[in-house]
């Protein structure tokens, strides 16, 4: 079953305890104890029960009736109607909570249509509940952005924050969701997509949205992100305030960083801090340089790819989740916290990976974006046309096609800031080679050749439908840009490009193209106004941000 997952493949109890580090008596045996106490298995089976017997299908249809009769007698078929009757009433009654316990059960078809056959005919239902957690500067905007689309399309219900993230960079709480009523209870939950930026907190996210929903992220290259985010928190990181140049910065990156100082989350291992993971004691350092990690390729790591664990087949039980460890200054720092970091960085790290992979159905790659969307579309029983896109956020300058990272034409110069990019950033590096690893045993799984003809049609789709709807076919510089309703958040030192629809588009494109081009931030605006429809008529503000903190976009 291609892009499904084998439930021979689950993260097994004896596994997990070899993953988590053994050493007995020490803190990676209380990890483990303390992480067994907190999962739990279930395990189910069910049967179809037949019955032999019965006329010759080849029995005309009035024969088959009159054996049928014959057999039961009126009276038997009055009580099986009636028993029959009750069971489908019982289904109905018992269907959303039933299908919440098995959310790994779909059968999933292919994007494409198999060869010979006209169209494929759909084999399972379309995922509308939907957690994606939106890390920095990963490409992730560009993933908002079909969110959105698809939710307005089909009247969804979006977890909203008041204003733009839920806030960050504290821990996610429930209470920080708009219309979020703890005491409403019933059996269907308020919401559908939760997708706004936050720092991962399971525990109160699995009291906003069901168990059952699909969990999915996106990461980047330490080295990639660190170039973007310097340029882009120079203002607001007081380490890279300081820095004269990323180089300088990670040259002595010391000299700058202070653990816990306002803003300097983004400045080392920005993707960890996101994921809501507790920070290891501080690597020894000498003459303030950080210590790269052993293998830059984590061969150690030996955890299984995403979407194997138990959450392939078990929805996530609100009473037994990882509690991540608040640090200092309300979540700014990256110190050790309690008895839960007296460990090895290494016991800590595997333990943190397959923590991960019990909680995400999928982490996208952002050096890998098409492919990811097309495994995304699979995962989500989703069409092609609802991952199409255009790219969001996106600087002047940077990198739009979101290539890996390698050493082929780089300079000896940018080589070692790579590598310095990755050792200072060690556990955001661990935890990206962790998922590039599972995503290519993804398409490993879904297959190579289908995969590539599936990249394909999307990038041709997107190329058709920005030749359709945009001036140009392109990003532009937002000078280009009149209307603020297509007119991207300006922060940081680069320019961030934006769209400029063309005009004499039908009604129905116009519409399309404008869902297409609509920024995060005026996007979040509309389904707000949507959702929660102002008491007095009031013409629709441009958002107006009044900190950096209010629009932390990646």
């Amino acid at each position: 079953m291609p892009g499904g997952r084998d439930p021979e493949t689950r993260l097994k109890p004896k596994q997990l305890q070899g993953l988590a580090g053994q050493r007995e008596g020490g803190g990676g045996a209380w990890a483990w104890s303390k992480f067994m106490g907190k999962v739990e298995h279930r395990a189910g089976a069910g049967r179809w029960l037949g019955q032999a017997g019965g006329p010759d299908p080849d029995f005309p249809a009035a024969l088959q009736v009159a054996w049928t009769m014959r057999l039961w007698g009126p009276r038997s078929l009055g009580v099986a109607l009636g028993v029959f009757m009750t069971i489908g009433f019982a289904l109905q009654l018992w269907g959303g909570p039933f299908q919440r316990r098995l959310p790994g059960l779909q059968f999933r078809q292919s994007l494409a249509p198999s060869p010979g056959s006209g169209s494929a005919v759909s084999s399972c239902l379309p995922r509308q509940r939907l957690v994606f957690l939106k890390t920095h500067k990963s490409g992730s905007s560009s993933v908002l952005n079909l969110l959105h689309r698809y939710g307005d399309r089909h009247g969804l219900r979006f977890a909203l924050p008041a204003r733009y993230q839920f806030g960050y960079p504290r821990l996610f709480q429930a209470s920080r969701v708009k219309g979020y009523h703890p005491e409403g209870g019933g059996a269907k939950p308020l919401f559908h997509i939760l997708c706004h930026h936050m720092r991962f907190n399971l525990k109160e996210v699995l009291r906003v949205m069901p168990s059952d929903s699909f969990f999915f992220s996106i990461v980047r290259d330490p080295a990639a992100l660190a170039r973007s985010a310097f340029s882009y928190y120079k203002s607001t990181s007081s380490a890279f305030r300081k820095a004269p140049s990323l180089a300088a910065f990670l040259a002595n990156p010391r000299a700058f960083y202070r653990p816990g100082a306002r803003g300097d989350h983004y400045a080392r291992n920005l993707l960890w801090f996101d994921f809501g993971l507790p920070f290891p004691p501080e690597v020894k350092t000498e003459r303030g340089n950080p210590r790269a990690p052993r293998d830059p390729n984590l061969p150690q790591l030996n955890v299984l790819p995403s979407g194997t664990g138990p959450r392939a087949h078990h929805p996530l039980d609100p009473k037994a989740v990882f509690h991540p460890a608040p640090t200092v200054a309300g979540g700014h720092g990256q110190t050790s916290s309690p008895a839960s970091l007296d460990l090895r960085s290494s016991s800590l790290l595997q333990w943190s990976l397959a923590w991960l992979d019990s909680v995400f159905d999928l982490v996208l790659v952002a050096e890998y974006f098409d492919e990811s969307l097309v495994l995304l579309a699979d995962a989500l029983c989703w069409g092609l046309d609802d991952v199409v896109g255009f790219m969001h956020n996106a600087q002047a300058g940077g990198e739009q096609g979101r290539g890996a990272v390698s050493n082929g034409g780089l300079t000896a110069e940018d080589r070692q800031l790579t590598a310095r990019a990755r050792a200072w950033n060690h556990l955001d590096w661990a935890l990206y080679a962790h998922f590039n690893h599972s995503l290519w045993a993804r398409i490993n799984q879904y297959g190579q050749s289908r995969l590539e003809s599936a990249v394909a049609e999307l990038r041709a789709r997107r190329e058709a439908l920005a030749k359709h709807c945009l001036e140009g076919g392109e990003a532009l510089d937002p000078k280009y840009i009149t209307d603020r309703r297509f007119r991207p958040f300006q922060f940081g030192s680069g320019k961030v490009l934006g769209y400029v629809l063309r005009s004499g588009l039908s009604a129905a494109d116009q519409e399309e193209c404008e869902r297409l081009a609509t920024p995060e931030l005026q996007y979040k605006d509309k389904l707000d106004a949507k959702q929660f429809p102002p008491t007095v008529s009031l013409p629709l503000k441009t958002p107006r941000i009044l900190s950096p903190q209010a629009s932390d976009q990646s």
